[in-house]
Order: structure tokens, then sequence, then C-alpha cells
């Protein structure tokens, strides 16, 4: 058997993996691989080829902040497809180098830690073995689809597929009956494309989706140019905002406006610029003051229904009184998804009412007994957030218990890039962390950078490990909870909590104080509370 060894594994070739190959191989001359279990390099946009796949995020600022990257790259869309983010990370997997120390097709099974040699072992389903003093799992948050186990799923018998597994050659839907079951961003995405096309198209909504414009818009030869040359400024415009975006935060609460007509026209504003900023910057407690949540909704719920014809589906789509707070489910963007339900054939079922009790050879039924026959389904019941793709990877603490294990009771960890009892092991992107807040890349960079210090310092100083003090990461996870109790998220099941899987601890698996302040508490932990933070040998 032949063992690899070097001096960081990384887990992953998305964002998050390619960061780190580049600040610790290129930065700290480091020697780092990285094993991918997809084909290529891109991570999400690799995997994710269902009809509609559409960042949420507007170029240039979803992108490396690395100038090789983006000195001869040119955006043609305000909000690019999957295919254009695939051909980006090929233009990524050029400039950089990545694929010259990525081992691709290689799914990790198996990895422990000995503190005797200071080195992990891991070891991959295709028979390969690493040695690595540092093990960095960058397999994101939304890597671990969940299908629910309904009755009679396997004895359909036309197309059925997962969103996060959608064959490549795509699915033809002209002329046929269509199901969609599930109304998050990937439910909204292939709604609006396969509406267009198919003869019928039922969507099954057990919750609507408080989905918000996108205004996306073709770029034009001038208007790329500028963006280019622009890109660095822009990135770092967005890293000094509270959540990586291209917009600040709302500095006015609701009770800050003498007027509640004008506090209205700029929530309306807010809404017409399109993307987050309804969300983000129209006002400063629309989700910790209940008062300011209904104000939002009710001003969101209004513009939806201005957009849908049928009272009935208008009342579905966005009901007079809110099923949730505002923003404590993650809103999605959408392009055209409220106009398709002005057509006579898109239908949408309320599971909340009906729910799905199994499929048929021909299709979906529900509780009342109605069945709907269908050709083409796709199943887009999202993914077992963060925690999901972690314990399906077969980390073992230093007891030899399994990280799946050790978080059955709730998530344990400092910062969310360290745990207790997996030393010299840094995880981005990932729980306990303000991670699906904030625009991926800019906050993975600030991650990378943070992990680049830490093992800088390591080096430099002859530690030949760390391991996050429990009574750190017990503090940490206190601070994580006490935050979301101070806010309408908790009033609302979702994702963010692990609500959507069952079995699993109900819990904020997320840091919802924003960047600034989280990585505040990191670089405290990394100076001036380093001894109080991690035990170093």
């Amino acid at each position: 058997m032949t063992v690899l060894e070097t001096d960081a594994l990384i887990v992953g070739a998305g964002f998050s993996g390619i960061y780190l190959l580049h600040r610790l191989r290129d930065q700290l001359h480091l020697n780092v691989k990285i094993v991918e279990a997809g084909s290529d390099v891109g991570g999400t946009w690799h995997a994710n080829l269902y009809p509609g796949a559409r960042v949420d995020v507007p170029s240039p600022i979803y992108s490396f902040n690395i100038e090789e990257t983006w000195k001869d790259w040119n955006w043609s869309e305000a909000y690019p497809g999957q295919k254009e983010l695939q051909a980006y990370f090929q233009h990524v997997d050029k400039a950089l180098s990545v694929g010259k120390d990525t081992f691709f097709n290689s799914r990790v099974n198996s990895a422990q830690f000995d503190t005797t040699t200071a080195r992990w072992t891991v070891k991959t389903e295709d028979g390969k073995t690493f040695v690595a003093k540092y093990f960095l799992p960058a397999v994101g948050f939304a890597s671990q689809n969940y299908l629910p186990t309904w009755k009679g799923y396997e004895s359909y018998q036309g197309i059925i597929n997962h969103t996060a597994h959608w064959p490549r050659g795509g699915v033809d839907v002209r002329g046929k009956r269509v199901a969609i079951i599930g109304t998050g961003a990937t439910g909204v995405q292939v709604t609006q494309e396969w509406a267009k096309e198919a003869a019928e198209t039922f969507v099954f909504q057990r919750t609507p989706n408080y989905a918000l414009p996108m205004n996306n818009k073709t770029l034009d030869p001038a208007s790329q140019k500028q963006m280019q040359k622009d890109t660095g400024d822009l990135i770092a415009h967005a890293a000094s905002t509270t959540g990586g975006m291209h917009f600040h935060s709302a500095t006015k609460a609701l009770a800050d406006w003498e007027n509640l007509d004008d506090a209205a026209k700029h929530v309306n504003q807010m809404y017409d610029e399109g993307g987050f900023k309804f969300w983000g910057a129209s006002l400063a407690d629309i989700t910790v003051n209940e008062d300011a949540n209904k104000f939002a909704y009710d001003i969101w719920a209004k513009r939806v229904r201005e957009r849908v014809h049928d009272p009935v589906k208008a009342e579905l789509l966005a009901p007079l009184e809110a099923p949730h707070p505002w923003g404590t489910k993650r809103p999605s963007l959408e392009q055209d998804y409220y106009e398709q339900f002005n057509k006579p054939n898109v239908h949408i079922v309320n599971t909340k009412k009906h729910p799905i009790v199994q499929f048929t050879p021909k299709g979906i039924m529900t509780d009342d007994g109605k069945i709907y026959e269908v050709d083409a389904i796709a199943v887009a019941t999202g993914f077992d957030a963060s925690t999901g793709s972690l314990s399906r990877t077969g980390i073992h603490d230093l007891d030899g218990v399994d990280l799946g294990t050790r978080w059955k009771n709730g998530i344990i960890s400092l910062h969310g890039m360290t745990v207790p009892g997996f030393p010299n092991m840094f995880l981005p992107y990932s729980i306990q962390s303000p991670t699906p807040f904030t625009n991926g890349p800019v906050f993975i960079q600030f991650q990378a950078d943070w992990i680049r210090s830490m093992i800088e310092k390591m080096e430099k100083t002859g530690i030949r490990y760390i391991d996050p003090q429990l009574k750190a990461a017990q503090e940490w996870r206190a601070e994580v909870q006490a935050i979301a109790n101070m806010t309408l998220f908790p009033k609302a099941k979702s994702w963010y909590q692990g609500a959507n899987i069952p079995g699993k601890p109900v819990e904020q698996m997320y840091y919802l104080a924003g960047m600034r302040m989280y990585f505040e508490r990191c670089e405290a932990a990394r100076d001036d509370k380093f001894a109080e933070s991690f035990f170093s040998a």
C-alpha cells in the first residue's frame, strides 16, 4: 500500500479547498494536496446540474480575491449560471494550477489523528492513504442531500432525480407532465425552467418561499471591462460589510422612521433594487423585532400578490398571515417564478394540508387519496446542512469516536473551525460561524487567512498540534445559541437549526452576529486568548 505524506490534506476542490490550497501551498510553501470526490474542480458548481442552477450573489464579488484569477476574466451576467461558474473554475484551475495537486474521484471514508506522530492518517474509498499534519475538510455546508423516506419511492416508473444528483445530459420535459417537490432555492429555480417547457407542472409546496427579485441582466462589453478593472475594489468593499455583500446592512430600525410611509417607500425600494437588499438593507431590526418583521412581510406579500392573478394561488404563495417570520428561513432569488403560476397549466399542491403519503408507478399520492400522474419528478428537498457531509466522512476523535456520534446531542466547536478532540483539523465554511448569512467567497477568504495564520504560528513556534479547549468550545456554543435566542429565528423550523432532518438535534447551527464580530472572536483566540482557547503540544 502506497502512503502519501503531505503537510496538509484538504478535502474538496470548491471555493474553500482552492482558497486553502493557495494560502498554504503558494503563500506558506507547504506540501499540500486536495482529495475531491468529484471528477473536476468547482465543488457545488461542478455537482449542481439541475435546470436553472444559478448563484444568488452578484458578480464579481462571488469570486476569488486573487488577482491571477480575475485579471483576465469577464463575467457575462450579473448573476452567473452553473455553466459559466464551472467555466470560471476551469479558468481558476489553470491560473492557480489546482489540478496538479488534486486527486479526483477520491472520497474520504476514514480519518484519525495520532498524538504520538502528530499526524492524521486519512483513507479514501479508492484505496489511497494520506498522512498529514493538518487536515482540512472543506466540504461546504450544502453537499449532503436529504431524501425523505417515502413509501413506494422505488416503484415510480417515470424519470426521477434529486436536484443534487442531476444527470449530466439533463432531462427533456417538453410536452411532459412534471412535478417539483420542494420550494427552496433549487425548487424555485427548477420551477422557473420546467414551467416554460412542460405540458403541465405541479409544484408540491409545504411552505412558501419568501423569494425576492434577482434582477439578473446580461453585461455588455463596456460593463464587463469596467467590472474587471474594479474587481479588487468591489471585493474589498464587500469584505467590509456585515455579510460580505455589495451593500451595507440597514442602520435604521422601524421605530427610527418618523413616518411609516417613508419607511414603506424605503422597504419597497429595496425590493425593487433586487437581490438580498430587502433582507439585509431594509430594516435594521427585521429579524429581531416582531413589528418590524410584520411590516416587512406585509410589504413583501403585497408585492408578490400583485404579480399572481389567481387569488387562491396568491394566498398559497404569499399568505396574508405570515407562516413564519420573514427572513428566518433563507429567501431565494427568483427571475419570473411568480409569473409562472399565472399559467393555467402550472399548479400548486399544498402538502401542508395534504402531505405526500406515497409514490405510485405513475406518480405521487397525497393523504386525500389524490394521485398526480406525471412523467418526470424533480426532488428538491434540500440538504442535511453542514453536519451531514462531515458526519459521513469517517472522521474520528482521539478516542476513536466518529464526528457524527460526537455531535449526536449537539454541536461542539470553537468558532466552527476547530473541534475538541480533533487536533489540527480546520473546518472552513461550516457550522457555528456566519456561513449561510454571508457571501461565500468573501467569508471563506477570511477563514482561509485565519487558518493560514494559525498554521504559520504553529510552524514558526514549533507547535506539533493544537486541540481546542472544551471549556472554550462550550462557551462558544453558548454564545451562538444566546445570540440566536435574541432573534426571531427560533420561531421558524428551518435547516438553520437542522429542523429539516428527522432525528437531528434542533439547535441554532450558525452564528448570527455577522462577520466582523465573528472574526474579532477568532483573532482573539489566535492571539491574546490562545492559551485559554487551545491546548498545544
